[in-house]
């Protein structure tokens, strides 16, 4: 039978960007039962500074912020190899569908329109968060594997995406 992952040692770190601090302070509130770290903040230019300094586990992320779009610090962070791997959920008034195209293309992972359920959020947020524990934790296996001798790591890697 398979072990399950260990929790992380410490909380997840989400980073909640948006220009609303009612739509900020919503999504805290909806989370805040859940035991994570927290920041926020109010526009794209600040969200790109602080996510290499919270080093967040995820990101929501509003499309219609000052300064940067949440479209460009999607891409802006996914583009990052320090900050790609991180997942981004995009929680955005727009509900069109080329305002999903346009996320994906970005490279968001997941995407929410407001007005946001509660149970939704927070099932979304788990989701996302359990595949960063185990894309860690296969990376740390594979870099332990990798020196074991003879050991083939590129037949374990996904291929590159173009």
């Amino acid at each position: 039978m398979t072990e399950p992952i260990e929790p992380p040692d410490r909380p997840a770190r989400l980073v909640i960007a948006d220009d609303n601090q009612q739509n900020r302070e919503l999504l805290e509130a909806y989370l805040a039962d859940e035991g994570y770290e927290i920041a926020m903040t109010t526009d794209g230019q600040e969200t790109l500074e602080r996510v290499p300094e919270f080093s967040p586990d995820l990101v929501l992320l509003d499309i219609m912020m000052p300064r940067l779009s949440g479209y460009e610090v999607c891409q802006q962070l996914k583009s990052a190899p320090a900050t790609s791997g991180i997942p981004i959920l995009i929680v955005t008034a727009l509900n069109e569908m080329g305002d999903i195209e346009r996320a994906v293309e970005a490279g968001c992972d997941d995407f929410l329109t407001k007005p946001v359920n509660r149970l939704e959020l927070t099932t979304r947020v788990r989701s996302l968060l359990r595949v960063r524990r185990l894309t860690d934790e296969r990376d740390r296996l594979l870099a332990y594997l990798a020196d074991v001798d003879g050991f083939d790591i590129d037949a374990f890697l996904p291929p590159e995406s173009a």
